[in-house]
């Protein structure tokens, strides 16, 4: 076989565009990789990509909100469907839950099984401040979004909601702030990581070109 035929296709990848997410911060950080990725506003053009990213800063009910105006909720749902990969960035990651109790209860895609709840700061003599804001460690388990990374590694976070599965199988990253939570998810094809690795420096730009490399 010629060795033209070896070669790997460079894969189509689409930051989705819902008018909530820190989409330049995204971008910028794929062109220091090199990749080559759009944004992209149309929902009936999202099955055309092989990976796309769903981003998200701000409120869980305005996202969905966005996502629902633009036809995206569905064609993010499609996309999952299809097995291609897709990796949500903070509110982006969980959105992928089911619910959220921010601001009363909101319904999410439902890709991953589990819902997002508010930080208990009511556990501590001193409670927690929320936003939880800066470098945190997250402890990973062994999946190919972390290939080359070590086990613990710093990532930067800003949120104020984390993730609850109800598959704890679901849950491949885990941090601590006050208490230990998920901060990264994978169920099949559909991946999410709490924290910003577009602002993660090295770390976070091998997470993104793992994902690039699934």
């Amino acid at each position: 076989m010629h060795p033209f035929y070896l070669l790997r296709r460079t894969p189509f990848v689409a930051i989705v565009d819902y008018n909530m997410g820190n989409l330049a911060s995204v971008k910028n950080a794929f062109d220091l990789l090199g990749e080559k990725v759009t944004v992209e506003s149309d929902p009936d053009k999202l099955k055309t990509y092989d990976r796309i990213i769903l981003p998200g800063v701000g409120a869980f009910g305005d996202a969905m909100e966005h996502l629902s105006s633009r036809g995206m909720d569905e064609a993010v749902r499609e996309y999952a469907a299809s097995g291609k990969y897709l990796l949500g960035i903070c509110l982006g990651m969980q959105l992928l839950f089911e619910s959220s109790e921010e601001f009363g209860i909101t319904q999410g895609l439902g890709l991953i099984h589990g819902r997002v709840v508010a930080f208990d700061t009511s556990r501590f003599h001193t409670p927690l401040k929320v936003p939880h804001m800066g470098w945190n460690r997250m402890f990973t388990q062994t999946h190919p979004l972390f290939s080359g990374l070590d086990e613990a590694h710093y990532l930067y976070f800003v949120h104020s909601y984390h993730a609850l599965c109800s598959d704890q199988n679901d849950s491949i990253g885990e941090s601590i702030y006050g208490y230990r939570f998920t901060s990264a998810v994978a169920h099949d094809n559909v991946m999410g990581i709490q924290p910003h690795p577009e602002k993660s420096h090295q770390n976070g730009l091998s997470i993104l070109k793992n994902f690039i490399n699934l």
